[in-house]
């Protein structure tokens, strides 16, 4: 039995390499905001929007829970999930835990192009999005850095990239 959880900021990559290494692995793979939205029927800004942050991260932290019972997986958590409750330290009780570690400037190149599709960035100019990035990396730090491994995500810009990356997290892990 195996689990995986790979924690880390937005656009470091969970997601794009969480689904190759499952399939290489042989691991279902689950986005955990995904999953949050498919038992809610709601997008995630819509949760934040009607309930609040508090009230997300009490869902957020119940279908970790849910989703960290799950046999031969692998789980790509949202950006902010290891850094409420217990939860960095639940994931590590139970499964091996990778922070994908991205530098800023790799992230805002990442993010700028996304800034549409992700409501908390929408409307910032590139000097706030800097900011808000080296800003937020800074304050998650201490929790990322709870993770069992660090694994440098910021060589993904290619097919390429994404293989050597997913083939050197296989051999981390011993998966």
């Amino acid at each position: 039995m195996k689990r995986v959880f790979l924690v880390g900021y937005m656009g470091a990559g969970k997601t794009t390499v969480g689904k190759e290494l499952a399939k290489l692995a042989g691991l279902s793979f689950i986005d955990l905001d995904y999953y949050i939205e498919g038992s809610y029927h709601k997008a995630v800004s819509q949760i934040f929007a009607e309930r609040g942050e508090e009230a997300f991260r009490e869902i957020e932290r119940n279908m970790l829970h849910e989703v960290a019972e799950f046999e031969d997986v692998l789980i790509s958590t949202g950006g902010g999930a290891p850094c409420f409750f217990d939860n960095m330290e639940y994931m590590n009780e139970h499964g091996q835990t990778v922070f994908l570690d991205v530098h800023p400037d790799v992230l805002f190149r990442r993010l700028r192009v996304a800034t549409q599709q992700r409501p908390i960035l929408q409307g910032k100019t590139d000097e706030e999005l800097r900011i808000f990035i080296i800003e937020a990396l800074e304050k998650r730090a201490p929790h990322y850095g709870k993770a069992r491994y660090r694994f440098d995500a910021g060589q993904l810009e290619s097919r390429r990239q994404i293989a050597d990356s997913v083939q050197q997290l296989r051999n981390l892990l011993s998966i």
